[in-house]
């Protein structure tokens, strides 16, 4: 047995989502704030695209690094978006930012290894690094200082076998953005960057920055589960320098073979159709509303919001005033209110006492959910 599985821990919200579903088979009607999953129907242009797919035949092997003119696309948005030139050639489409990840890390590190990440940050970022026989490293965030890197601090656990420093923004669970200063202050340090910008689209205040305004030693993670609604469909792409290109694809040719080629063309008819550029503006403003009405909502209950997030569709709350083990506290909510929310502890030990909300639900839907929580908090608190 892999010593290295054996220090994986479960993803806590999937062990949240399991349950509920137990509970839903058992006649509850549950309300769904754990899971990051849009509600929303991928854009039509993308539907119309994969079935046009489908029906003319190209349900074949891609070239392994993935549709040319989707590359091109991808090349071109963030071009438009940021100003910075990428090149189609420094782009491999993946089976979902999830590869992508593994595949930076596979590429950049050797057993034992260190690779830097954030407390709390996304649950799975440790488990990849392990999987890729490195050494996770934390360093504290905390929600006094927006939950932003101290470079101080960081600085700190840099050593010679540091391989890379992983970053989000907007960042699963705390929905903030990276401030530009801190990116700048990151790239100078010297180490490669793997930037997972899958939340990129979603921003109601500011504007999130790619790593590569502030260095070309980065890799980025994106993909289109979150922005475009297409989570089942299995697609992300990653951006590397030059050097790194022809090692990705020869991972890519042996693990992966290529991304799935129905969904590439759904890609591409996601970022280049106008139609669904018009649908993807209703849905940020759809979740804006939800994100407003959601932070007033449990402010009223009682839990505290340190940092208001400003982008992807989580509020990470502190829900100390109630309970101090927030594992509990989630499957208790769930078990008793029928609301299904991910406890801090699952984002790191420095996410313990927090709950993360998602607001990818409608708002009806939530309301309902802060009406339950609100009388079982009432009653047993």
């Amino acid at each position: 047995m892999n010593s290295n599985v054996d220090k994986m821990r479960s993803f806590i919200v999937m062990d949240v989502l399991e349950r509920a579903k137990e509970l839903e088979s058992e006649g509850a009607d549950v309300i769904h704030l754990e899971v990051g999953e849009p509600d929303f129907n991928m854009p039509q242009a993308a539907v119309e695209a994969v079935a046009r797919a489908a029906a003319d035949g190209n349900t074949h092997y891609t070239h392994s690094l993935g549709l040319l003119q989707l590359r091109q696309a991808i090349a071109n948005q963030y071009n438009t978006e940021y100003g910075v030139k990428v090149s189609a050639d420094n782009i491999v489409v993946t089976c979902g930012s999830s590869q992508a990840i593994l595949m930076a890390l596979l590429l950049l590190c050797n057993t034992g290894d260190e690779v830097i990440i954030s407390n709390p940050g996304y649950a799975c970022y440790r488990n990849f690094i392990l999987a890729a026989n490195a050494v996770p490293v934390e360093v504290p965030l905390s929600a006094e200082n927006d939950f932003q890197f101290d470079i101080q601090t960081l600085k700190k656990v840099i050593t010679p076998r540091t391989r890379a420093i992983i970053v989000n923004s907007p960042m699963n669970p705390t929905g903030t953005l990276m401030h530009s200063d801190v990116m700048q202050q990151m790239a100078q340090l010297g180490i490669t960057v793997i930037s997972d910008e899958i939340y990129h689209g979603l921003v109601y205040e500011g504007k999130a920055e790619t790593m590569l305004q502030h260095t070309d030693n980065t890799l980025i993670i994106n993909g289109f589960s979150k922005r475009y609604a297409m989570t089942g469909l299995r697609l992300g792409y990653l951006i590397a320098p030059e050097q790194f290109m022809r090692k990705l694809q020869i991972i890519q040719q042996n693990l992966f073979i290529c991304a799935p080629s129905v969904s590439q063309y759904g890609a591409l008819a996601a970022l280049t159709s106008e139609q669904a550029e018009t649908e993807l503006v209703k849905m940020r403003q759809t979740y804006d509303e939800r994100r407003k009405y959601l932070i007033s909502r449990l402010r009223e209950i009682g839990f505290t919001i340190h940092t208001e997030p400003k982008g992807a569709f989580y509020i990470f709350a502190d829900a100390r005033c109630y309970a101090s083990d927030t594992y509990r506290f989630a499957f208790d909510a769930l078990e008793q209110a029928h609301v299904g929310i991910t406890p801090g502890i699952d984002f790191g030990s420095r996410g313990e006492g927090f709950v993360r909300f998602s607001y990818a639900n409608s708002i009806e839907n939530i309301g309902r959910a802060m009406n339950r929580l609100e009388t079982w908090i009432k009653e047993n608190f």
